[in-house]
């Protein structure tokens, strides 16, 4: 009977076999949308590394590839779909009990708006697995998320909760802030640039950055813990960076200069708006523009990490594992002597 557990939603049973770990089985199939994405990839590993079945819904079978290795033989089950064929996405969900969300964009194309992602996006698949019987939905949206933001990129993400909570009233939401991690957006893009980076607001934004491995963690408990049914969680760092100071955090472990030069705001809009008229993708968009001037303010009273007993990793600690490989070879060796350099002054503390 140990081995029995029972969906409290549906009732229906999962047994598990074996003695646990990715050679066995925990009698759960999570389906995963935007598995090919930044975070999808280590959430797909956290689930498989626990036993789950997961059936890793992709639009390109070669970028869904390399997440067969991260189960074992017959763990992980690659199905390609179209966001706008609802008959497809309800073939990746129809074996499933729990269904995880975290499809979306930076930035719009010619074929798929803000809009047409997270919010009909998220329509379209809330129906199909309702339709499907699937027990939980965790739906992975963003910090400052709102119907009132300036950002059509946060409205529509506020949207989409707003719909998912008409569909699956029981469904998870995840508010993670910008993450870092290899392969990702942030820490990558400011060792790249190399003198090329600009940032707008004076580099003063104040964000809470926060680890992937931290976020697919939380979402790892949020799927074996029934508790979690309805609610919201906020996922930020411990700390407030403006982008000035996770600059200067950059400069002392790559040990290299980065400058950066600091746009007049409408004249980045300007620019962004420009760029994002080229018939070739664009990754820059006035909208970008616009969110690099908005404090991360997280939700007074929300919850977040702490609920879920995970104490969040420090940028600090963690930035040279993915900011080492910068280094020229002559200084690629030496130590990172946390706390030498200019970060420290002037870091925000959070305060429960």
């Amino acid at each position: 009977m140990h081995d029995l557990t029972i969906r409290q939603t549906t009732g229906q049973p999962m047994i598990r076999q074996g003695l646990g770990g990715r050679s066995t089985t925990n009698g759960h199939i999570a389906t995963v949308f935007g598995c090919t994405g930044f975070l999808g990839r280590y959430v797909v590993t956290k689930l498989a590394q626990l036993g789950t079945q997961v059936v890793v819904a992709n639009r390109d079978p070669d970028e869904a590839r390399p997440l067969k290795v991260t189960g074992d033989l017959g763990q992980i089950i690659p199905l390609e779909f179209d966001l706008r064929n609802k008959e497809q996405i309800y073939e990746c969900v129809r074996h499933s009990d729990i269904v995880i969300n975290l499809i979306g964009r930076d930035y719009e194309t010619k074929n798929f708006t803000f809009e047409d992602v997270h919010v009909e996006g998220t329509r379209a698949i809330a129906e199909a697995a309702m339709e499907a019987g699937v027990s939980r939905f965790v739906q992975v949206s963003a910090l400052n998320a709102s119907e009132d933001s300036p950002s059509k990129f946060l409205q529509t993400k506020a949207k989409g909760e707003k719909v998912l909570s008409e569909i699956y009233p029981e469904a998870t939401i995840v508010r993670p802030s910008i993450m870092w991690g290899h392969e990702d957006r942030f820490l990558n893009r400011i060792g790249a640039a190399d003198g090329w980076q600009f940032w707008v607001n004076e580099s003063q934004t104040k964000i809470l950055p926060v680890s992937a491995v931290d976020v697919a963690k939380a979402i790892e408990v949020i799927f074996g813990a029934e508790s979690t049914l309805g609610k919201t969680y906020e996922l930020y760092g411990d700390r407030a960076y403006t982008y000035e100071q996770v600059y200067e955090l950059a400069r002392e472990i790559s040990l290299k200069p980065l400058p950066t030069f600091n746009i007049p705001t409408p004249i980045a809009k300007l620019v962004a708006k420009g760029m994002d008229m080229l018939p070739y993708n664009q990754m820059i968009s006035p909208d970008l523009i616009q969110r690099m001037t908005m404090d991360d303010k997280p939700t007074p009273g929300a919850l977040t990490f702490k609920d879920l007993y995970i104490d969040p990793t420090s940028l600090e600690a963690d930035a040279i594992h993915f900011m080492r490989r910068f280094r020229s070879n002559a200084v690629f060796d030496l130590p990172y002597e946390k706390g030498e350099g200019q970060v420290k002054k002037g870091v925000y503390h959070i305060i429960d």
